[in-house]
């Protein structure tokens, strides 16, 4: 993504690179492994639970499987907001430490992994996509247009898991078309926003379907589908902030893959 972009394309990079680590964070560790950071009046909250230590070198957690737990304590206390989401804390190797909820996952500055599909249709006069509308009761960015499917992946599925479970349930794409997805890319930043620090491994996959094909919006998580042909998706991620902040991320990369940027 370090590209002499346009700076229309640049300033959405730049919007999710805002995060400056530590900062005033500290490191946080389950059983010695870094993952995540903390900022002070998180860190003072769990120096009051007998299993976690805070020093002056970070916070530790010597009882992995207690986090969710205690994470849930806090969400009880007003500091975030509980999603009911499990999602896995993985080690810098992959492997997995504990699990938490989704609405931990900023204030403890964990890495989130998601999935994000380019629904593609290629035509007589060239490529178009798929572009979904958030609905508007969504708690993050309602309203912004989204890819035909992303989503978050839960505890217990790999990104490959949960892109079959995402299709069926957001966009009513039978599994043995979403099972054709291409895995082109893994896009990280790290972001300061309004829940907390951001900190995504996206997991980029194209996935092209055919002319005849039209997604339906079936859990509620999506208003709308549009089918755009790709010089407007390109013109609007360059001209506007319609879409969803990582949904820019992504979105470049493929324009870089086709051969838009140069």
């Amino acid at each position: 993504m370090r590209l002499a972009l346009d700076p229309g394309f640049m300033r959405h990079v730049r919007a999710c690179d805002t995060a400056i680590l530590p900062g005033e964070r500290q490191p946080f560790r389950l059983n010695g492994t870094q993952v995540g950071w903390i900022r002070p009046n998180i860190a003072a909250a769990l120096a009051e639970f007998p299993a976690i230590f805070v020093g002056p070198t970070g916070i530790d957690l010597a009882d992995p499987p207690a986090l969710h737990r205690i994470a849930q304590t806090l969400a009880e206390r007003g500091m975030f907001r509980w999603r009911r989401e499990a999602f896995d804390v993985r080690a810098p190797n992959g492997s997995v430490l504990a699990q938490i909820d989704r609405g931990a996952i900023p204030s403890f500055g964990i890495e989130a992994t998601g999935v994000h599909i380019n629904g593609l249709v290629h035509r007589a006069d060239g490529v178009w996509v798929w572009v979904a509308r958030r609905a508007m009761d969504k708690l993050l960015d309602p309203g912004k247009l989204d890819h035909i499917v992303a989503g978050g992946v839960p505890a217990g599925l790999s990104p490959f898991e949960c892109l079959i479970k995402e299709a069926a349930e957001e966009a009513a794409i039978p599994e043995a078309l979403a099972a054709t997805a291409r895995h082109v890319g893994e896009i990280r930043y790290a972001m300061e926003r309004k829940e907390g620090l951001r900190r995504d491994h996206l997991h980029c996959y194209d996935l092209d379907l055919p002319e005849d094909f039209t997604p339906r919006a079936t859990d509620g998580e999506v208003e709308s589908f549009e089918l755009w042909p790709i010089a407007r998706v390109f013109a609007a991620v360059r001209d506007t902030d319609d879409f969803k902040f990582n949904v820019n991320l992504v979105l470049i990369d493929l324009f870089q893959r086709v051969g838009m940027l140069g």
